[in-house]
This record gives structure tokens, C-alpha cells and sequence, in this order.
């Protein structure tokens, strides 16, 4: 085995001074001999456990050995062979939790920097005057209707294009790329790169859609009338879920879904647009995971004065991504642990002016391994607030199930799938959000993948459906 390096080289951001007064990339990626540098510490495993680790199994020692060669655009040919979003990968997937938790080198708590290196090889396949597409099948003369334009929709239609197949995504909203455009901020995944990944499999002959709200201005019925063969569902989990305590329905208290859209498709934190979020002096972010950190970190950017992020665990326990959470404390929000808002206070005008709250204590583990937070009896406090926002999850919008007969849902909302993706309904699939819940941009593009490939067998040669059961 090489000798181990464990010098993972860091990668620059801006200064938290500096960024909480704009709206551009935090993170400022690798220069050449950064990233030269970073590459130089792989050891090329045979066994390749990265690769194992990666939800859509990129070829992760072969695209940073061609990096470390000098040879870019084969590094990116690697790369998007498996990967048909690299440079959105390369930014918000959680790679510690997946390729690089996997690293040999991440025994001695330093694994490569996959992500970096990802991010740093995509961004200048994309910089580059032509982009190479990939050889494409003759055509299949079979139609294929795509339900959403997010990750999983979005790389399902991507190897379906691939494979010769007709290929339509239905989008709902004016812009194409789902949450990928109105969920992660700017400052964290610029809405050029996003569009740039769309242009390049819009180059595979993909169309997109917009304003098209499948199961309202048509349901999924009416595509197979209009002669597609197959469909993939992949309309994500955009649904908030509220706390259901007195007075939420009050001005001011916003779910995170529709204060992040408000933010990065509306512009409503930036001047000179006619869309402003009327915030006030403190604003309060309910929850810990990804989507608070960057309500919160919006908010600041917006104009607040003060920003808390309130959950009724502690730092430990949040799921949110570690460097996220450092973002967050390096830009002043302050972080309110073991405190758990019972009801909404307002105004004379119904907008929130307080929270009364309950302190908070952690007892035995739950179902999933994290003590569960315990109220400290007599511990209710007040907090003044002049916004709230609500990020505790969201679930599947019930609209496509609702209008489409023997498509089964689960107790949570959920599709019905089975391993390969396919739903309860004939010829029809769904991946990402839409079946999982809430989850990463890369595990729905995994299931992009895997859905896109049942969908080509069964397109080649079409069998007796045997998707799961309701029951499933």
C-alpha cells in the first residue's frame, strides 16, 4: 500500500464578514495545484470502497487518476458516465456520510476529498467552450414522460435520452430543476451551475416542460393517451410539516419551503426586486437539519438583525451537515439548543410577536439511535420574534396519487415502490423524495439511475407488470 498522506488540503471560502452581506458561493473550490495536491493522496484501492460508498457508483480512483495525469476531460467522461450532476454533486452531496466515509484513509480521519475533487473536475468540464456528449442509441421509437425536473427526474431522464428513448419532463414551476433551484440556496449551489447541468441534458435531446402540474393540468392517465410508453415519478416531497400548536397560523410564520422559494426564485432578500419578505429585527428557525441552517443563513443575508436557529436537541444530535452548522455559527446565528417552542404570541394585527417555549432535556435513545428530547416540567419561557420559520421535514404533495387510480401511497404519503422503482400502477415508476421522503440529492439520483434502468428493459421488451403490492 502507498504511503498514507494525511494532509487533506482545505478548500478556501469566503470570510464570514464578507459573505453574510452577499449572496455568492461560500465555498470558492480548488485551484489546480489544490486540487493536484488533494488527488496525489489517493491510493488507488483495488478493492475501491469509494465507489461502493457512492449511491450511483462512480468510478471515484479512476476520475482522480486521470485528474492527477493532467487529463480533464477524461476525468469528467468518468465522472459523468455514472454521474450526470457532478458539479451539483460536487457541492451539496454529503459525502462524508457516503464515498469518503468509505476511504481507506478516513481510518486515520483524513479521507480524500472526493467531493472537492468532484466539484473541481466538473466545473471546468463546464467552463469549457463544447461540452462532449455521450454516444446515443438509435432511436426507440418509444416515449418516455418524466413527472418533475428535480435530481431523480433529472437523471432518469438523462440515461433514458441515452438509451435512444423520447424523453418529456413535466415541470410544475416556471424554472426547471426543482429543489435544486427553489430549496438550496445560492450561496450554496449557484442557479448558473444548476442550469448549465440542465442545458447539458437538454443537449441529449431531453425537452422540458414548464407550468405543467401533472395530476392537475393533466393526470398521468391522460400522458399514456398522448402515446408515452412509460412514466417516471419524480415529484419530490414538497410538502411542509407545521408543528401543529396555537397560534402558527399567525402573519409571519412561514414553512421553510415557501421561505426558501421566496428567497431564491423570488429574490425576496435582495433589493430591487418587487418582491420583498418582510422580516423584522429577530428571526427564528425551527429545526436543525440542512433546510434550517439555510433558512437561517438566508435570513441573515436578508436583512436580519439576529437570527436563532432553536431545536430541542443539541448541536450533537442535529442532522444537519457539519460544515453547514459551522457556516451557520461562523456568520453570528445563534444557536438555541434544548428548547422546544408550545405556542405562537402576536400582535393586535395577528402577525408573531413572541414564542413561548419549553426547555428541553436528552433521556433514552429513540428508534433511531438519538435521545429523545424530554420537556423540563415548569421551564416555559418566552422569546420575541418578529419571523418564523418552520423546518421540521416535509412529505410527497398528494396531488399525483390523488389523481391517479391504482397508485398506492404509504401511511406517510409515500409512493409505493419496489427495488427497481416500479409503483403499484402499470408502466409507471417513481424515485427520490417522492418515495423515500425527504432525503439527499444523491440517493435520488441513485434512484433515478436504477429507475431509468428497469424503465429501458421494460421499454426493450415489454413484460406482465410485477410491481409491488399495495401492502408493500
Amino acid at each position: 500500500m502507498a504511503e498514507l498522506n494525511l494532509n487533506r488540503v482545505e478548500m478556501s471560502r469566503q470570510d464570514p464578514s464578507a459573505r453574510v452581506n452577499n449572496f455568492l458561493e461560500v465555498a470558492l473550490g480548488y485551484n489546480e495545484e489544490e486540487a493536484l495536491a488533494e488527488a496525489a493522496r489517493c491510493i488507488q484501492c483495488p478493492k475501491r470502497p469509494c465507489t461502493n460508498g457512492c449511491p450511483v457508483g462512480v468510478d471515484i480512483p479512476d476520475f482522480i487518476k486521470a485528474l492527477r495525469e493532467g487529463d480533464l476531460a477524461r476525468s469528467a467522461r468518468i465522472l459523468k458516465g455514472k454521474n450526470k450532476l457532478p458539479c451539483i454533486c460536487g457541492r451539496v452531496c454529503p459525502q462524508e456520510t457516503q464515498c469518503e466515509e468509505s476511504c481507506v484513509l478516513a481510518r486515520r480521519g483524513a479521507p480524500v476529498a472526493i467531493g472537492r475533487l468532484e466539484r473541481y473536475v466538473a466545473d471546468w468540464e463546464q467552463n469549457q467552450t463544447t461540452q462532449e456528449i455521450p454516444p446515443i442509441s438509435p432511436p426507440t421509437g418509444k416515449r418516455v414522460a418524466i413527472v418533475g425536473s428535480g435530481p431523480a427526474g433529472l437523471t432518469c431522464a438523462a440515461d433514458l435520452a441515452v438509451a435512444g428513448h423520447e424523453v418529456t419532463v413535466f415541470e410544475a414551476l416556471h424554472v426547471p430543476g426543482g429543489v435544486l433551484m427553489y430549496g438550496i440556496p445560492e450561496f450554496r449551489l449557484p442557479k448558473a451551475v444548476v442550469q448549465k447541468e440542465i442545458d447539458a441534458i437538454k443537449a441529449l435531446g431531453v425537452e422540458i416542460r414548464l407550468d405543467w402540474a401533472v395530476g392537475n393540468t393533466l393526470a398521468v392517465d391522460e400522458l399514456f393517451a398522448q402515446g408515452y410508453s412509460a412514466v417516471f415519478l419524480g415529484t419530490g416531497a414538497g410538502l411542509p410539516m407545521f408543528m401543529n400548536v396555537p397560534g402558527e397560523s399567525f402573519g409571519g410564520i412561514y414553512s421553510a419551503n415557501e421561505f426558501l422559494t421566496r428567497i431564491n426564485l423570488m429574490h425576496a432578500g435582495e433589493p430591487g426586486y418587487d418582491t420583498p419578505l418582510s422580516m423584522g429585527s429577530h428571526v427564528a428557525v425551527i429545526g436543525g437539519g440542512n433546510v434550517a441552517m439555510d433558512a437561517a443563513r438566508c435570513a441573515i443575508r436578508a436583512g436580519a438583525d439576529r437570527v436563532s436557529i432553536v431545536y430541542r436537541r443539541t448541536k450533537a444530535e442535529a442532522p444537519a451537515r457539519a460544515e453547514e452548522l459551522e457556516n451557520a455559527l461562523e456568520e453570528g446565528i445563534d444557536f438555541r439548543s434544548l428548547t422546544n417552542p408550545v405556542r405562537f404570541l402576536a400582535t393586535a394585527r395577528g402577525w408573531v410577536s413572541a414564542m413561548e417555549c419549553l426547555e428541553m432535556e436528552l433521556g433514552e435513545p429513540d428508534a433511531k439511535g438519538r435521545r429523545r428530547p424530554v420537556p423540563k416540567p415548569g421551564s416555559n419561557f418566552i422569546m420575541r420574534v418578529d419571523t418564523v420559520v418552520v423546518s421540521l421535514g416535509t412529505t410527497p404533495n398528494p396531488l399525483v396519487p390523488a389523481t391517479t387510480p391504482g397508485l398506492a401511497t404509504k401511511s406517510d404519503g409515500t409512493l409505493v415502490v419496489d427495488q427497481e422503482g416500479r409503483t403499484t400502477k402499470p408502466s409507471v415508476w417513481a424515485g427520490g423524495d417522492a418515495a423515500t421522503g425527504a432525503a439527499t440529492v444523491i440517493s435520488a439520483m441513485g434512484a433515478g439511475r436504477t429507475a431509468a434502468a428497469s424503465m429501458n428493459t421494460f421499454l426493450s421488451n415489454p413484460y406482465q407488470w410485477a410491481g409491488p403490492t399495495a401492502e408493500q
